[in-house]
Parts: C-alpha cells; sequence; structure tokens
C-alpha cells in the first residue's frame, strides 16, 4: 500500500523520519512517498494545493497524508476521508478539501485517538494521523477509524470572478521558483493575451518561460493546470511583490 506524506515540517528535524517510522512499525511493507515536507508554516492553502494537484498522479487507493496543523491540540477534528480513487487524512481545518472538491461521492469518518497509547498535544502526526495511515495499510477496515461524519470543513475555492476587462483570480500558491500560481485554470484560458498584476503592469500571456528573454516578466500556464505568473530565470514573487491572496486580472 503507498502513503503519500505532506507537511511543513521541513527536514531538520525528525519528525518526518518519525512518522515514517510509526508506518513502517505497523505496516512493514508500506511504501512511503514524500510528496512535499516544504509547505510554509502553518500554510493550510500551500499544504492544500500540493496535495489537490499531486494527488490525481498517484495509483487508485493511495493513502495521502497532510499535517499542516496550527490547530494541533485544540478540539478540531482529526478526519479521514475516503474518495473515488485515494483515501486523505489530515486534520479537519480545510487542508484535505481542495483535493475532493469535485467529488460528489465521499464517505467522512473522525479518526479516533485509539492507535497510540500515548498522544501528545503537539504531535498528531506522530500519533493520530501516521497510525490510522498504516492501520489501512495493513489492510484495516475505513470503518475501524472511527465514527461516521456528515460533513467536514472545506476550504472556499476563489473561482475566477468575470469583469468587463478579463478574469479576476487570485494567486494560491508561490513555489521554490518563486512562480505566483494563480487559480485561473486552463479551460479558460483561450484567448488570454495577458496578466494585469496588482500594481497595473501588463505581462504577456505565453507558452513557456523562455518566450521572453531573461529577466522579463509574464505569465504561462504551468504544469499545475493553472495560469502562474513567472520571471524568466527570475523569482516573480520577490520581484513584483506577488504572495498568496494577491488579486490580478487575467485577459
Amino acid at each position: 500500500m503507498l502513503i503519500t506524506l505532506t507537511t511543513d515540517f521541513g527536514l531538520r528535524d525528525s519528525f518526518v523520519g518519525t512518522m515514517k517510522g510509526v508506518i513502517l512499525g505497523i505496516a512493514p511493507s508500506a511504501r512511503i512517498v514524500d510528496l512535499s515536507h516544504g509547505i510554509g508554516a502553518g500554510d493550510i492553502r500551500g499544504g492544500a494545493f500540493a496535495l489537490m494537484t499531486a494527488a490525481p498522479f498517484f495509483p487508485p487507493e493511495t493513502i495521502h497524508v497532510a499535517v499542516i496543523d496550527p490547530g494541533v491540540g485544540s478540539p478540531r477534528r482529526a478526519i479521514a476521508i475516503r474518495a473515488r480513487r485515494a483515501i486523505f487524512i489530515g486534520p479537519d481545518n480545510g487542508v484535505l478539501s481542495w483535493a475532493v472538491k469535485d467529488e460528489d461521492s465521499l464517505e467522512i469518518c473522525s479518526v479516533e485517538k485509539m492507535f497510540s497509547s500515548q498522544v501528545s498535544n503537539t504531535f498528531h502526526g506522530r500519533d493520530v494521523f501516521a497510525p490510522a495511515a498504516a492501520w489501512l495499510a495493513a489492510k484495516r477496515e475505513f470503518s475501524d477509524l472511527g465514527p461516521q461524519l456528515a460533513d467536514f470543513q472545506r476550504m472556499d475555492w476563489p473561482k475566477p470572478i468575470r469583469l468587463r476587462e478579463g478574469w479576476k483570480t487570485e494567486v494560491i500558491y508561490v513555489d521554490t521558483y518563486g512562480n505566483a500560481i494563480t487559480a485561473f485554470p486552463a479551460e479558460l484560458t483561450q484567448g488570454v493575451q495577458a496578466v494585469l498584476l496588482p500594481d497595473g503592469k501588463r505581462v504577456p500571456f505565453e507558452r513557456f518561460y523562455a518566450a521572453v528573454p531573461r529577466g522579463n516578466p509574464l505569465a504561462v500556464l504551468g504544469s499545475s493546470g493553472f495560469v502562474e505568473i513567472a520571471i524568466n530565470q527570475g523569482n516573480a514573487a520577490g520581484e513584483l511583490g506577488l504572495r498568496s491572496g494577491s488579486t490580478v486580472v487575467v485577459g
């Protein structure tokens, strides 16, 4: 069984390795993939976007564990969601919601704190989420995780808004290269010529990064399936002042 891990833990500390140790102690034959541990601290939107864009490329029945959890130890719920092709496990704070936002039929349950003899108030990745994923990988039933739930916390997806001069959308993720990825999808890009930035600057919409000279800004349809603002061999977010939540107009 394949298990992916998405966290904001980074790689400096032992948190990620400890989660893997817990998983392998319960399900020795599990295969573990590090989807990302570089999500910004507490960046629920960033984690949700990474999970949403990566999950479709994994085999059916993959178990995805996402731990971006600023509310750890609080009354927020721990949940699991079974979708058509995958299972998602994590805190009920919206981090799982974008990955299943287009699903019509979901099974949701609470992840009870029965999988570890002691549960820390600061490390549910180790004591709640990793054991739950491992028990599923060891062929326990989804219903064994805990009581069924009617719903879970859904984080709004920022749909583009039609304007006279184009579409208003927003940056939802900034990647390692400083590319500012927006919520503007591939299916709306026909006829798009440029993107208007918050400072009034217009950047051309091109097919690839090197379509403009080095150091010049542009917009491009990225591998995520959404329009991103980039600088050829530069850092668009840093140089153009873009961040998650920045509003731009695509037209």
